[in-house]
């Protein structure tokens, strides 16, 4: 909206200006909205789980909606980016209704939602953009058939917003890699110089300040919790990065601490189901949990220690890309 009415000389204030605002609009959002906020009951089987017990909880309803609103004020309008904001906003209510539901919802309801967000994104995307995607640390181009590439957004969309998800467990975790994971997916796209998408660019931005502010709050200890409201929207947005970047496939070093941490729960799982073997009965899931029930990491060091590996990847990603 505010883009419209300045000239292109005053773009960069304007960004600045977006950076600023999104952090003080989400701190004061937090503040005034956070008391109505449904309380958490805990988490039986997680370590520390009784320590969230009363805490406000679906945070991110309200830090996705100033993420929008700043998206709507300060970032040129497209149909794309608009269709982005409601799948994120979609995603962040059906967790938002889980957190909120006296009885939590199944596992088949969430994944038919996660599954008709992931079609969607992948509906949307191949609608605006083009079938192909970077290589990984080559000059090399991949042209993929778009029903190929559909099923792969797909399968990215769903484990982006599972894999987050799961991450979602200590004070702060959550929140710093996706952080680091965004501005990872924004320094790999900013070095695409021209062919880079700089309404994608600046959602980047945006979200990396709005889950900042988030973080003020949620620092261990934590007076407040994103619950799958915003673990959920947060994974669809960082997919939704990966595809903007045109680099999809660095997924895998961009977000390697939330897939370590939160996928291989998913595997564990997926493999006592359907294999029914269990090679993973000494790992206790999340990893999380693991390194602080056998490893005895507190809160801080199991944040700073994957937040430390993460950042350690991500900037040799974005060198070598």
């Amino acid at each position: 909206m505010i883009y419209y009415l300045i000239s292109d000389s005053y773009i960069n204030i304007v960004t600045f200006a977006s950076i600023i605002f999104a952090f003080l609009s989400t701190c004061f959002a937090i503040s005034f909205f956070q008391k109505m906020l449904p309380r958490d009951g805990g988490r039986a089987f997680a370590v520390n789980g009784s320590k969230s017990v009363g805490k406000p909880r679906g945070a991110g309803i309200i830090f996705i909606i100033t993420f929008s609103l700043n998206i709507l004020i300060f970032v040129p309008f497209k149909n794309e980016i608009l269709i982005y904001l409601i799948l994120v906003f979609a995603a962040m209510l059906s967790g938002y209704l889980d957190d909120s539901a006296k009885t939590p919802w199944g596992e088949l309801k969430k994944g038919l939602i996660d599954l008709i967000i992931a079609i969607m994104t992948a509906v949307t995307y191949l609608n605006f953009n083009t079938n192909t995607i970077n290589v990984p640390f080559t000059d090399m181009t991949l042209t993929l058939h778009p029903i190929l590439f559909g099923v792969l957004i797909v399968i990215l969309v769903w484990a982006s917003i599972n894999v987050t998800n799961c991450s979602d467990g200590v004070d702060g975790l959550c929140g710093t890699l996706s952080i680091v994971t965004i501005l990872t997916f924004y320094g790999i796209s900013n070095k695409l110089g021209a062919n880079a998408d700089l309404e994608a660019n600046h959602m980047m931005l945006v979200m990396a300040i709005c889950v900042l502010a988030y973080l003020w709050f949620n620092a261990s200890p934590s007076k407040l919790l994103m619950g799958d409201a915003g673990s959920r929207a947060i994974g669809l947005f960082i997919a939704i990065c990966a595809l903007k970047s045109q680099n999809p496939i660095l997924y895998l070093l961009a977000g390697f601490m939330l897939i370590v941490d939160g996928g291989l729960g998913l595997v564990k799982v997926s493999l006592i189901r359907v294999f029914k073997i269990n090679i993973m009965k000494n790992i206790r899931t999340p990893i999380h949990d693991h390194v602080r029930k056998n490893k005895n990491w507190s809160d801080a060091q199991v944040v700073f220690r994957f937040a430390i590996l993460q950042i350690i990847i991500s900037i040799a990603t974005v060198a070598m890309v």
